[in-house]
């Protein structure tokens, strides 16, 4: 097995010194590299230290997730790529079973583990769960976390099984499709860059699956808390610009219609005085003013490269309405009919 562990690092000495001996102790014959991110505090100081051996990417700038992995994973040759978040606990065998469905088959471009909430083990964890998906207006979900409402795992979803999206916080993908879509949008910056180009490996009828046998678990929040206005603002920008860019069929009324329930969304952070967020809604439709010559752009040159689009992982229904109006809090609840 050709692997590479990439953890990115921004600031995180104390996740490294919490997290990083899980992760040499758990890889096996896997390379373990840590790509720092331009940090200011003494990351690259501690690995140099307790850690002399260990691979080390220091990256010219910080210029975010996305573009921090695409400059690191340039550096970095194996056939398959693990992107893992530097606040992650691994667990033995973890890589095993999600290199193993890459190896099944070559259709499979990417994957990740069972993902759990450090903080409250039994439970899921927000960035992952057990498989991405997107419904109709491509507001993401998870099976075992629907937007704040995560579910104590009890073996409900312990099937491997091919979803939309993985999540970039334990990403397992080959290194060549990586390469060939142009890797993470670095105009995202951080947030959604995973779905985006997930997005892009569907459209090229490629699979992504969840695998069951491997866990891991994610503290979250650990660059900006869940409740930042700033993680606000980049989330419903980027949900924009994906959208733009990857939407089949006609653009406008999808996009004119995603853009009313954000305003509503927006509207509540009002209400609940959340006023950093609901100023942070608003700015996100400005950037997309700003970038829409851009991103038709890239929707052109995806049109261009996409084969026979994969929706296995959609959700024709609302995921909001079943949600807030439906009272639909688990994925179990959720009308399987309407899956694709």
């Amino acid at each position: 097995m050709d692997v590479a562990v990439v953890i990115l690092n921004y600031n995180g000495r104390n996740y490294l010194e919490q997290f990083l001996p899980s992760v040499v102790a758990n890889s096996g014959n896997a390379r373990v590299i840590v790509a720092d991110n331009c940090s200011t505090d003494d990351s690259v100081d501690f690995l140099k230290t307790n850690y002399p051996d260990l691979e080390l990417i220091i990256n010219s700038e910080n210029g975010g997730f996305a573009k921090g992995y695409n400059e690191a994973l340039k550096k970095v040759d194996a056939e398959y790529y693990v992107l893992l978040n530097s606040d992650i606990e691994v667990t033995p065998n973890w890589i095993d079973p999600c290199i193993a469905i890459l190896e099944s088959d070559p259709t499979i471009a990417a994957c990740h583990p069972k993902v759990k909430a450090y903080h409250k083990q039994t439970h899921f964890e927000h960035a992952g769960a057990t498989g991405g998906f997107l419904d109709q207006d491509y507001f993401p979900f998870c099976r075992g976390r629907i937007f704040e409402f995560a579910e104590e795992d009890e073996g409900q979803y312990d099937e491997t099984r091919e979803v939309f999206w993985a999540t970039g916080a334990c990403m397992f993908i080959r290194s060549k499709v990586f390469h060939e879509l142009g890797g993470l949008d670095e105009a995202f910056f951080a947030h959604m860059e995973e779905i985006d180009l997930c997005w892009r490996i569907k459209k090229r009828g490629m699979k992504i699956f969840y695998v069951h046998g491997s866990e891991v678990f994610h503290v979250g929040g650990g660059t900006l808390s869940y409740d930042s206005p700033r993680k606000t603002y980049l989330n419903f920008r980027n949900s924009i610009f994906m959208i733009i860019k990857n939407h089949e069929g006609l653009l406008f009324f999808k996009l004119f219609k995603r853009l009313a329930i954000d305003g509503i969304a927006a509207w509540k952070f009002l209400l609940t005085g959340q006023a950093g967020s609901y100023i942070a809604v608003f700015k996100a439709h400005m950037a997309m003013y700003s970038n829409l010559a851009r991103l038709l752009k890239q929707r052109k040159e995806i049109k261009k490269t996409s084969g026979v689009y994969n929706k296995t992982g959609t959700y024709s229904r609302s995921i909001v309405l079943d949600k807030f109006l439906r009272g639909r809090k688990k994925f179990s609840e959720l009308d399987s009919s309407y899956f694709n």
